[in-house]
């Protein structure tokens, strides 16, 4: 599917036939199958194992990946706009499908070699199998220079010791994509990147995160002890791991922009309607200044918002043939999605009022979810670092 399939005519962005098809399918599923369950798993805490593999079989876990490889074989903006239905129904369903595409297999397709690719990358990309990345530990995030676990040569193998943390959909992955160090003196040049199967010896599960929101998908810490990666399961070469980590960013932070962004239409689309039907003072409060101009003020962001993803996913599409890094688009959506989706929850739990703090509304759990879409792959300072080292030339 072309770039220049997207056009603009008048003020309305227009989709392909191709794309509405593809976001109506995803609406009707998220809509069918995820908003019915979504308040019972965000309570549980449950993996939802189920829809998950249901979302597999339509394509939607590996959207980008050709055929070939066991994917869709579409293009980003087919992977934002059925991403954006998915988060508007619930969040944490988005988080797991985030995960799977732009992390793990967006990482595999670019970095992997073609045995890597067989192996690993056809059952994520076809939903028989989960996939998580794994950068971030307890002493280590934004800056990875710092990272204490390690990975040891020893003959055709690589010996990982380490604690790991905050590895969304790590307690059900059959397969991480781990971050590690393999020279500690060269810090962030120093980290390498490996494939590793979960469930073998040295490999296991620790503290499951009892997190805010998006509490349905997985988090956990993860424990090496004396693992042995065979080292044909190396990600790119040693040393590359921090440019793999950053370049999958780039990808990871367009699919959290559509994730905010369906939050943010979720909780706007909740307002209007509650706006309509409550009354107070003998009409309608959608009819109050006070109401009217906040619902302008969250109609206005998300359509900025949408513009700002969009542009990121065909910029990204742009970059398969020429090479260019989207991170200067990818971290702008990110940043500008994620805090109109806090701005637009806030707002829709105080437009509803008592009932907006009430578990019998969605609304709350808009309000949880969006959150963290300001935190993860990178906050939202991180984000105003990079777009402005990327304008000053400081990059």
């Amino acid at each position: 599917m072309a770039v220049s399939d997207l056009t603009h005519a008048g003020p309305n962005l227009q989709l392909t036939p191709e794309h509405e098809m593809i976001r109506q399918a995803a609406r009707e599923f998220a809509q069918n199958e995820i908003a019915p369950i979504a308040a019972e798993h965000d309570e549980s805490g449950e993996f939802p194992a189920q829809t998950i593999r249901k979302m597999g079989e339509m394509g939607f876990m590996g959207i980008e990946v050709p055929e070939d490889y066991g994917g869709a074989g579409l293009d980003t903006l087919s992977y934002v706009l059925a991403l954006e239905e998915i988060c508007k129904a619930d969040a944490a369903h988005g988080t797991i499908m985030s995960v799977n595409n732009s992390l793990f297999c967006y990482a595999l397709l670019r970095f992997g070699t073609e045995a890597q690719k067989q192996t690993y990358l056809r059952p994520v990309a076809s939903g028989q199998a989960v996939g998580a990345y794994s950068l971030t530990e307890p002493m280590s995030g934004s800056d990875a220079g710092t990272m204490r676990s390690r990975a040891v040569r020893q003959g055709d193998e690589y010996v990982i010791n380490g604690r790991k943390s905050w590895v969304s959909s790590g307690p059900v992955a059959s397969y991480v994509l781990l971050f590690t160090m393999t020279d500690p003196e060269q810090q962030h040049r120093g980290v390498s990147a490996f494939l590793v199967e979960a469930g073998k010896p040295g490999f296991s599960v620790g503290k499951i995160e009892p997190k805010l929101g998006i509490r349905a998908s997985a988090t956990c810490e993860i424990l090496f002890e004396d693992y042995r990666c065979p080292a044909e399961n190396r990600l790119g070469e040693e040393g590359e791991g921090f440019k793999i980590a950053m370049t999958v960013l780039d990808a990871g932070r367009i699919g959290i922009a559509a994730q905010a962004l369906g939050i943010a239409e979720a909780a706007y689309e909740a307002s209007l309607q509650y706006a309509r039907q409550r009354e107070a003072f003998g009409k309608p409060i959608g009819e109050f200044q006070g109401i009217s101009f906040t619902l302008a003020d969250m109609k206005t962001r998300i359509e900025a918002s949408r513009l700002l993803t969009y542009q990121a996913a065909l910029a990204k599409t742009r970059a398969r043939e020429s090479g260019v890094r989207f991170t200067l688009e990818a971290s702008m959506a990110k940043l500008f999605s994620s805090e109109t989706a806090t701005f637009c929850a806030d707002a829709a739990v105080q437009i509803h009022g008592g009932m907006g703090y009430s578990k019998e509304l969605p609304v709350e759990r808009y309000y949880r979810d969006s959150k963290i879409t300001t935190i993860y792959e990178g906050t939202s300072e991180i984000q105003r670092l990079v777009i402005s080292r990327m304008e000053l030339g400081l990059h």
